[in-house]
């Protein structure tokens, strides 16, 4: 097999293990446990959590001691052997602790995943600008796939959605075995500090008053992305509550209008070539921010009806908001810095967004719907999302006016930090 489709089976089961319950866990939570909705808001809280520390402690342990696909495909089958643990837990105290441990072994495989596909593209002598998002791609059809086989075979809110889910980490952990070596670079000969020998020389990028700055804006997008996950559902769903609209087609296959916004994905992906390399990474970055606050305010107008359009455009747009993003700032933060720590700072790029972003947006999100847009009657949608499209516009015109960067789009693809 070429290298690409190797790289690419791995992209696809990588998101297909998550596809296969994030979107779903809510109505196994109520629909299947009938546990408290108070309860619930710590599950998605546990990706941030394991995001905070085990990406950058992974990423250094990839730099300095053990070859990173090795490691991707131990955490794999750790992650896989808890999820497939999850159906028989029966109490929502325990489930907390047990997905924990099972995001503790997930969170820091998509930052590695990064590192092993860029070290084998860098080494088959390809660009990954160019080659890598069409290898990505298929990590959001494989999300999208994991969605639609949750939901179409019944078991949206099943206990077999984890063990759909552990089957395919399981596969991908053996799989990645069989991967190209991604040897650590950071254990070099010579007299080293402590730090240099711990690996925490990736942190040293935070000295670097540009790549700070990202890191910094990439913790408030990271909120953004928390919202959208926690809340887009749910949100489609508490239509039923309107007897207009309660047998649309909106509320009955909410999952599959929300998995829109992946399937959008897959087309922006395959774009970000064209536009790093014509407006290069502010702008691009600019258009993702510019995206999210199309992204919430499209959702407050929105409504099964007349205003159906607004709720697809909404899941459309995701796609830009997502990728520009995600994809983009990986690619930025692998050509910004030193192949001794690419593992270490994907990592970094992780712990901000994933980590400090998600629990950010999901504490102050949390908290300022329970206290200014819920009631009686229910949650005051439009407010929520009208406040979510601020705090996007904020970030917007802030990282305008803060982020500096000089495009030079005669410059190849693996230079485009510079």
């Amino acid at each position: 097999m070429g290298i690409k489709f190797r790289l690419t089976i791995m992209s696809f089961f990588q998101f297909f293990v998550w596809g296969a319950w994030l979107i779903t866990i809510a109505n196994y939570w109520f629909g299947t446990k009938g546990w408290d909705g108070a309860q619930f808001g710590a599950i998605f809280s546990t990706m941030g959590i394991a995001s905070i520390f085990m990406p950058t402690i992974c990423g250094i342990i990839a730099d300095r001691w053990i070859n990173a696909e090795k490691l991707y495909g131990i955490l794999h089958i750790l992650g896989g052997l808890t999820l497939f643990y999850i159906p028989a837990i029966d109490n929502p105290s325990t489930f907390f602790w047990v997905i924990l441990l099972a995001m503790v072994f997930y969170m820091p495989t998509i930052a590695l995943s990064n590192s092993v596909a860029y070290n084998a593209l860098k080494n088959n002598g390809l660009d990954v600008v160019k080659d890598f998002p069409s290898i990505r791609v298929w990590g959001t059809i494989g999300f999208i796939v994991a969605m639609w086989v949750t939901n179409l075979t019944g078991n949206k809110a099943s206990a077999n959605q984890f063990y759909i889910a552990a089957v395919a980490a399981v596969f991908l952990g053996l799989y990645s075995f069989t991967l190209p070596k991604c040897k650590p670079l950071g254990k070099t000969a010579g007299k080293k500090s402590v730090s240099e020998l711990l690996g925490l020389n990736a942190f040293k990028l935070f000295a670097n008053y540009k790549l700070a700055l990202f890191f910094v804006f990439s913790m408030f997008l990271g909120a953004a992305l928390q919202l959208t996950n926690a809340y887009g559902d749910v949100f489609l769903d508490d239509f039923k509550l309107n007897p207009i609209y309660a047998d649309s087609f909106v509320v009955k296959y909410s999952t599959i209008i929300m998995s829109i916004s992946q399937i959008s994905e897959t087309v922006f992906i395959l774009a970000i070539p064209f536009f790093l390399k014509r407006f290069g990474i502010k702008t691009v970055m600019l258009f993702s921010m510019v995206a999210w606050v199309l992204r919430f305010g499209l959702f407050a107008y929105g409504d099964p009806g007349d205003g159906l359009w607004m709720i697809i455009l909404s899941c459309i747009v995701y796609g830009m908001a997502f990728d520009f993003f995600n994809i983009s700032g990986s690619l930025f933060v692998e050509t910004s810095t030193n192949p001794e720590i690419r593992s270490s700072a994907q990592g970094l790029f992780m712990m901000m967004t994933n980590g400090f972003g998600a629990i950010f947006g999901s504490v102050l999100s949390g908290y300022l719907i329970d206290e200014f847009f819920t009631d009686s009657a229910g949650k005051d949608w439009q407010g929520i999302w009208l406040t979510f499209a601020i705090y996007a516009l904020v970030i917007t015109v802030a990282f305008f006016f803060m982020f500096k960067h000089k495009h030079n789009p005669d410059i190849k693809g693996n230079a485009i930090a510079h």
